[in-house]
């Protein structure tokens, strides 16, 4: 099958209402299947993941995006997430024969529409980037709104397509293509954002931590808890288990122990598998010997 996997992120959790208008767009379109919809209040963003084909994925992303720009302003929006606009990022992963190369065509041709129809500049970014410092979406989106509203028109900051100019309450979009991602969060029994912040330097790749993790210190306010925000860009890199537990470790040295972790939106099953296989050192696991596995292909 020719499946494809969208996960846009709009800068918006915690009004209802706006999040299930933007939801509607994409179940709207035949043929797209909304996986999930997980909004967080702290954070004020919702992360939405639907499935399947290429070209229809690509219209519900298009109409998400413009319902979006019709109901969120980013001069008024606040939030622990950075964000760049109202529809933040969009990025395609492809799924069983789709391959990498199509969701970047996918990427470019969503990309020039949303310029072209909606006046928002976008910016490709991950695998679909036209240039290697714009790989890194956290690279893309530095400054923010305000930052990238401000330096939009120097040569460096000029986006993939549309106008050097921000769109005045939607912002700008990255769009983009890559293999699945993680997003996982641990949460410490701490309101002390500092440690937060120096846990997150320590265990993301940019600052000599773990490879392919990314990372930041955050305060959760409704619950008074520092948190470690982190994307997972290639759990076969480094798993969930490793990072977690140097997490508990940098946290333990200052006195402070762990609420919970959370995971947020979606993830391949065997990232899971691979946090139960080390943990217990087991030797020699096979696939086939997960019971729901064979019930799965009777």
């Amino acid at each position: 099958m020719r499946v494809v996997e969208c996960v846009p992120n709009f800068s918006e959790g915690r009004r209802p209402e706006v999040i299930e208008a933007i939801v509607a767009e994409a179940k709207g379109v035949p043929g797209v299947t909304v996986l999930d919809v997980n909004p967080d209040h702290d954070h004020n963003r919702v992360v939405v993941t639907f499935i399947g084909e290429p070209e229809a994925v690509s219209e519900a992303a298009f109409r998400c995006c413009r319902k979006a720009s019709e109901l969120i302003d980013l001069n008024v929006h606040q939030g622990e997430h950075p964000r760049m606009g109202a529809t933040d990022v969009i990025p395609f992963v492809p799924l069983g024969e789709m391959t990498m190369e199509e969701c970047v065509e996918l990427a470019n041709r969503l990309g020039q529409r949303i310029a072209k129809e909606l006046g928002i500049p976008v910016y490709l970014y991950e695998r679909a980037a036209r240039r290697p410092e714009r790989r890194n979406l956290a690279d893309v989106r530095r400054g923010e709104f305000e930052g990238i509203r401000d330096t939009i028109h120097l040569p460096e900051r000029q986006p993939d397509f549309g106008e050097a100019r921000i769109h005045p309450t939607a912002g700008a979009t990255a769009v983009g293509a890559r293999p699945p991602l993680i997003a996982f969060n641990v949460n410490l029994d701490t309101d002390d954002l500092k440690l937060a912040k120096s846990i997150a330097k320590k265990v993301r790749e940019s600052t000599g931590g773990f490879k392919a993790v990314k990372a930041l210190g955050v305060m959760l306010g409704e619950r008074n808890l520092a948190q470690v925000s982190m994307n997972m860009v290639d759990y076969t890199v480094t798993g969930l288990l490793p990072v977690y537990e140097a997490i508990k470790a940098y946290a333990a040295e200052a006195g402070v122990g762990i609420v919970g972790s959370e995971i947020v939106g979606l993830l391949p099953l065997q990232a899971l598998l691979d946090v139960a296989i080390q943990a217990l050192q087991v030797e020699a696991f096979d696939l086939s010997q997960i019971l729901e596995s064979h019930l799965r292909s009777e």
